[in-house]
């Protein structure tokens, strides 16, 4: 960890549709710090959500600029909150870049998830019905979310307000 808890930056990991893009903005609002979302990233910088990227460039394309994203959030100083893209775990330079981090995982059950990749369009569905692919991905990533955790939430169990809020109190308590 970094000398001081400000410095830390702040990475919210899970599935698609966890809610690691409003728990970040209500720490980066509460910490005053700015917040780095993998989805609006995309968008910004190429012009197309997700989605596109994965159907027009590839797969292996969308995950390379979504680790981009997170290697870029983690430099930036001051500490951004970072709302990171599930693929980012599966990337050896992203996993070592995570450990100076405070990482947090948002933990939802593919029932959830699968609800919210169908109300969104700008998720990535790479062809499967949404409750198989939320199945397939917490089985490809549940492991590896709880390996790089610093913390870990269930959702929808605790609103985005009570993680957010349980997560200013954990740094509270490491500021001392």
């Amino acid at each position: 960890m970094a000398d001081t808890v400000a410095d830390v930056p702040i990475v919210v990991v899970g599935l698609m549709g966890a809610g690691k893009t409003s728990v970040s903005e209500l720490l980066g609002e509460a910490l005053n710090r700015p917040v780095r979302d993998s989805d609006d990233y995309l968008e910004k910088r190429y012009g197309i959500t997700a989605a596109a990227i994965a159907e027009t460039a590839g797969v292996t394309e969308l995950h390379a600029r979504e680790a981009e994203h997170l290697l870029d959030g983690l430099a930036e100083r001051p500490a951004p909150i970072i709302a990171a893209a599930a693929s980012v775990l599966d990337d050896p330079r992203c996993r070592e870049a995570l450990k100076p981090a405070l990482v947090v995982w948002l933990d939802a059950e593919p029932e959830f998830i699968a609800k919210k990749i169908e109300e969104k369009p700008h998720r990535p569905r790479f062809g499967k019905k949404p409750l198989d692919l939320a199945k397939e991905l917490y089985e490809r990533r549940a492991a590896s979310f709880a390996e790089v955790a610093d913390l870990h939430f269930k959702r929808p169990k605790m609103s985005k307000h009570e993680v957010a809020r349980a997560i200013l109190d954990h740094l509270k308590k490491q500021a001392g």
